[in-house]
């Protein structure tokens, strides 16, 4: 099923809620699935790469802006709004071959561990459901980027994130093969997560 699902690879309603308590020095935003996406491309035919996306991102990242490593973030992805721009093609990924969508309607993701990486980006290693499976995968991610006030006065930022992983590891396992016995789906699945954040209006 072209693991996309596995990309993300960060499904159903797209929810999430950090586990993370909000002390002081702690912001608190909310994903904000208008200007957020989950994307993912796995290999097509061993020659090129079928690219597509989650359209529900939801969750909740908790910024410690005194120590960035003490942050935290929960993602979670409806997988029943996967789109490759080819409706047959999605819906065998979100059939029993691949997604499942039926009986696993949803993915997430929930950091477990945040480290400084090189060149301004954070190490965020985390679990990972899809498809019944969790597995701690990690993430390559851009420091946030400075808050920015928008046009209604909410305050902003914005992530960006990838991962490689293995479709099979996530029980991803249908795979048609060539005659020359390479696959027509990849196993290796990169994910890719654009999060705009919003600080929620005081109510």
């Amino acid at each position: 099923m072209r693991g996309h699902f596995t990309k993300v690879m960060v499904a159903g309603g797209f929810a999430a809620v950090l586990a993370l308590p909000v002390l002081a020095g702690v912001k608190t935003y909310k994903i904000d699935p208008q200007h957020s996406s989950a994307q993912f491309a796995v290999t097509h035919l061993m020659i090129s790469k079928v690219r597509g996306e989650f359209h529900a991102v939801n969750g909740t990242v908790n910024i410690d802006e005194s120590d960035i490593t003490k942050s935290a973030v929960e993602v979670t992805i409806d997988a029943s709004t996967l789109d490759t721009r080819e409706p047959d093609r999605d819906k065998d990924l979100k059939s029993p071959h691949f997604l499942d969508v039926a009986k696993y309607p949803t993915m997430s993701f929930k950091s477990t561990k945040i480290e400084k990486g090189a060149s301004g980006k954070l190490r965020i290693t985390g679990d990972l459901a899809i498809h019944g499976v969790t597995k701690s995968v990690v993430l390559d991610v851009t420091e946030p980027n400075p808050p920015i006030k928008d046009p209604w006065g909410l305050q902003r930022t914005a992530i960006s994130g990838t991962a490689k992983i293995n479709r099979q590891d996530f029980g991803l396992n249908y795979s048609p093969t060539l005659d020359n016995g390479g696959l027509v789906v990849g196993n290796e699945i990169e994910i890719t997560l654009d999060a705009e954040m919003i600080v929620p209006p005081a109510k």
